[in-house]
């Protein structure tokens, strides 16, 4: 995906999403932890967030992390890089579905990257399988070596954090939304 396009498609799902709770610039940065500064460089398309900036936006206004980026039919199947984050790309496998409450990635982190994420909502639970490469996941302050086929599953309302251990590693990362989170889609 393009990153014009990327950028476009964020500053449009950030407008929409204040419009829809009423939320000035001032409680969207309360509701986020992310600057007022940053939000209106987001939603004005001066800006392209971090991965782990928009998870903070999602989370925030208790949204799927997918949402900011594919919605309709021909963006599902497209790869995203983000501009800020080289390294990593995300394949989105399948959208956040309200019947599911889950959304499925493909990601390949390259070049002895390592990904910081801060805290999902509270109940967000991620399943990871290796498909490449030797892949390290950090929760419950603990590192853990995950190699091809294997797997785990950990409460993502932490940090938590992944690195590729040498130049590549490919994984799914499955994200499983709370019950009581009706407002996802």
């Amino acid at each position: 995906m393009n990153s014009n396009v990327l950028v476009a498609q964020i500053s449009q799902r950030l407008k929409e999403l204040r419009v829809v709770r009423g939320w000035s610039l001032d409680v969207t940065a309360k509701k986020t932890g992310v600057s007022k500064a940053m939000l209106g460089q987001i939603e004005r398309g001066e800006s392209s967030p971090t991965i782990g900036i928009l998870w903070k936006i999602a989370s925030g206004f208790e949204t799927s992390f997918s949402s900011f980026f594919s919605e309709h039919a021909e963006k599902k199947e497209s790869s995203v890089t983000f501009p800020n984050d080289p390294a990593m790309q995300i394949t989105t496998l399948f959208p956040y579905s309200s019947d599911t409450r889950m959304e499925v990635f493909e990601i390949t982190l390259c070049n002895n990257h390592e990904q910081q994420s801060t805290p999902h909502q509270l109940g967000v639970i991620e399943h990871v399988v290796v498909l490449d490469g030797v892949l390290e996941v950090c929760f419950d302050a603990i590192w853990h070596t995950l190699s091809v086929g294997e797997r785990t599953r950990f409460y993502a309302d932490q940090p938590h954090a992944y690195r590729v251990v040498g130049e590549k590693a490919v994984f799914h990362n499955i994200i499983i939304y709370p019950q009581d989170s009706s407002s996802t889609d």
